[in-house]
């Protein structure tokens, strides 16, 4: 109609232009001029205001992506503003991670289905949900958001049907957990080295022994506990007389006790006390613990993590080492079953059941027989001890000093709050720390061997290579002299007994020099490799060899130690004998010292001989990693075994007073002393060595040792190494360590000579 006007309109305007003209008439009385009026077509179109309506998907993805990277901050941010007055962000973040703790939710993944927007105010989404349950496997299901627009932007509708929707109308999901009991650790041999068992603590106070009868009761409390008498009195030796203060002694098995104790109620009779529980039990009162690790209860801040992860609140959970490590394994297949849970908490639906699979056993490597012995000849020291087959990679034992007992962390043996109060006391010298593959020391006189070979490969030096090695180095001039050992021990002599005996080694080959372990002559070679160019000759070496990064060992927490090359001619001459920044761990020696011994191969320390269910397959059986050869020519390498022969077996050799009659008339011995500077008044004291007797019954071992702060490496470290072997081939020790009454006992009073030092 409007048009129809507008066109009668326009037909009536055109009708009068056409109308006669007027009479003639002056220029001012002309009739004004009137434009021609425009067509239909070229009249202007006004077009509809229309606001966009914002697409709709994007909104949910992001909500449902911040779901998946458990952001509830910006989900409760999305919602709208009448759902954020119907629940707080504590209520809304505490029902998502609720749900997901108790799903077991390992991930979370979505599907958008279809969008449909109603009108400008309001729009609805489907998706799927699919739910990656560490317990259940996988639950899926598919649901609705709502939607409101508010100030230009979709809002979601809060639900608790946007989780799953069979939690609408205020239900909860429930997860009956099937955890199968945790497998046991074992040694080489099948020896239990950890397992569930009845177990009794065991302690006195000491206040209350009557002294007439303290010799028969330390005897009595040596077949119970297996410590021996002198040990067990020295431990109570600095308590106050008179005071009731209790001493916990350990664990022993349970029919230990039973055979002269009735201890199914406790044991006490004013001076012994002994009370049962049963728990994961660590034997002997903790058989290598820093690489085997323990288990403690989830504390309450952890809950929700271990939830999603398939535990259950009250478990025990590995927190070091092969524990920690091997927690898939011990803990088995977990399964569960999920239920959806009324307001009234009685089911209303199972939505899931699975069963759960039986834990797999760890068998390591470890002799237990080797490792008690190592662990008992560091009872005086802190430091580490590694034993290692040279063409295996197999670790026999890895022992840390000081040592914990970790029954300590069951909180069902009555021992454990004080022994944990040992554990962490400021005084306790850190005894979680696993020396032997996370203590970092500086190598000392055991580095020659790597500088040597450096200086060989170079080119410029070979087996002839002569310098005569005096008591002083002044090659560098801008510093102050630097001493040779020999001249250490003179002035220690000359103190002493008024006379020097130690002289100064004099001309030396290159060999000799690392038998006679010649200062001088490896900072000469450190100084002349740098000023020729070759700056990162030794250092280089020394990555070669495997040191500065972690050897891979699974199972143990290990660091990477620190090989810097030298910035100047001071840090090269440190360098080159293993001080400065130069930092390793006891593994990381004994991984390149087997490969010295058995002609170049360096292979993967490894501590993990099987994993599997008694009488099924094993999922895991030890085969040796090689990770290459050292960098060497033949010359080189048979350079290095004869100045190793000859450490412990010619009169000059820095090892021959200590190892030497016994690698002659027994074991054949190769090795390396070495003392390193700490900064303090005591040296660490090293040794690195293997045994070279070709037995197929017995495979040759490597063996390194360092005692913390214990002076020199040939008096200290040597004998422990003596020892090893002596347990390794024979099946027991004998030989008693320069600072022990009887074997694992520490001297009452220690001796009071003094040793003749060799580095």
């Amino acid at each position: 109609m409007k048009v129809r006007f507008l066109l009668f309109a326009l037909l009536f305007l055109a009708i009068a232009g056409c109308r006669p003209a007027a009479p003639e008439a002056t220029e001012a009385a002309l009739p004004e001029v009137v434009a021609p009026s425009p067509s239909l077509a070229e009249l202007p179109t006004v077009a509809p205001q229309v606001t966009p309506v914002p697409d709709v998907e994007t909104p949910v993805r992001a909500y449902l992506d911040a779901w998946k990277a458990d952001d509830y901050a910006t989900m409760y941010a999305m919602l709208t503003s009448v759902s954020q007055d119907a629940i707080s962000f504590e209520d809304f973040s505490n029902r998502y991670r609720t749900v997901a703790a108790e799903v077991a939710l390992a991930n979370l993944d979505y599907e958008i289905l279809s969008s449909l927007v109603r009108n400008a105010e309001s729009a609805q989404v489907s998706y799927r949900v699919t739910m990656e349950s560490v317990l259940v496997k996988e639950l899926q299901r598919d649901t609705v958001m709502n939607l409101s627009m508010e100030n230009g932007a979709w809002r979601v509708q809060w639900a608790d049907e946007l989780i799953l929707p069979e939690l609408a109308g205020g239900n909860t999901l429930w997860m009956e957990r099937h955890v199968p009991s945790r497998a046991n650790i074992y040694d080489r041999n099948g020896d239990p080295i950890v397992a569930y068992a009845q177990a009794v603590s065991v302690g006195i106070v000491p206040g209350h022994i009557s002294p007439g009868y303290e010799t028969d009761f330390l005897e009595d409390l040596q077949w119970l506990t297996e410590l021996h008498p002198n040990a067990i009195a020295a431990m109570y030796e600095d308590f106050p007389i008179g005071v009731d203060w209790y001493l916990p002694l350990g664990e022993v098995l349970r029919e230990r006790a039973e055979r002269y104790y009735n201890v199914e109620n406790g044991y006490n009779d004013g001076v012994l006390f002994m009370y049962p529980f049963e728990s994961r039990f660590y034997f002997d009162m903790g058989i290598a613990p820093q690489a085997i690790g323990y288990v403690s209860r989830i504390q309450a801040e952890e809950q929700e993590e271990f939830l999603r992860k398939g535990f259950r609140r009250d478990e025990m959970v590995g927190r070091q080492g092969i524990e920690k490590w091997g927690e898939p394994y011990l803990t088995g297949g977990r399964g569960g079953s999920l239920y959806v849970l009324g307001p009234d908490s009685q089911v209303v639906t199972q939505l899931a059941d699975v069963e759960a699979q039986p834990a797999q056993s760890i068998y390591t490597t470890l002799d237990t027989n080797l490792q008690q012995a190592a662990q008992l000849t560091l009872m005086k020291y802190a430091g580490a001890v590694v034993v290692i087959e040279v063409n295996t990679g197999r670790v026999l034992a890895m022992a840390s000093s000081p040592w914990f007992d970790p029954n300590a962390f069951e909180p069902n043996n009555y021992n454990y709050s004080y022994q944990l109060e040992d554990i962490y006391s400021p005084f306790s010298g850190q005894p979680l720390l696993n020396r032997a593959t996370q203590g970092q020391y500086p190598l000392g006189s055991v580095f020659k061997i790597i500088t040597m070979a450096a200086a060989m490969e170079s080119g410029l030096y070979t087996v002839e290579s002569t310098y005569d090695c005096q008591y002083s180095f002044t090659e560098i001039p801008s510093i102050a002299p630097r001493y040779d050992w020999t001249w250490d021990h003179c002035q220690d002599e000359l103190a002493s007994q008024g006379e020097c005996e130690t002289m100064p080694s004099g001309m030396l080959t290159l060999p000799e020099g690392l038998m006679r372990s010649c200062n001088p002559f490896f900072w000469h070679i450190g100084l002349d490799l740098y000023r020729q160019g070759l700056t990162d000759a030794v250092s280089g070496m020394a990555r070669a060899f495997g040191l500065g990064s972690p050897t891979g060992i699974e199972g143990v927490e290990e660091e990477a130690g620190n090989i810097p090359d030298p910035g100047d001619e001071v840090a090269a001459i440190n360098n080159a004998i293993g001080q400065g920044d130069t930092l390793v761990t006891p593994i990381q020696v004994a991984q390149f010292i087997a490969a010295i011994a058995n002609g170049g191969m360096i292979y993967q320390p490894q501590i993990i001989e099987s994993i599997g269910v008694q009488g099924e397959e094993p999922v895991f059986q030890f085969e040796p990693i090689e990770k290459g050869n050292l960098p060497l020519s033949d010359e080189t390498l048979e350079a290095l075994q004869w100045a190793m022969k000859n450490v412990v077996g010619n009169r000059r050799g820095t090892a021959y007073h200590i190892l030497g009659a016994y690698s002659s008339n027994f074991v054949p011995l190769s090795g390396k002393t070495g003392t390193a500077e700490t900064g303090l008044e005591y040296s660490h004291a090293w040794f690195a060595g293997y045994t070279r007797w070709n037995r197929e019954d017995k495979p040759d071992i490597a063996i390194v040792v360092i005692a913390e702060h214990a002076g020199e490496g040939s008096d200290i470290a040597a004998p422990i190494f003596r020892a090893l072997v002596q347990q390794y081939f024979e099946g027991r020790r004998n030989y008693l360590l320069p600072w022990e009454s009887s074997v694992g006992v520490l001297a009452t009073p220690e001796p009071t000579e003094e040793p003749t030092p060799e580095p």
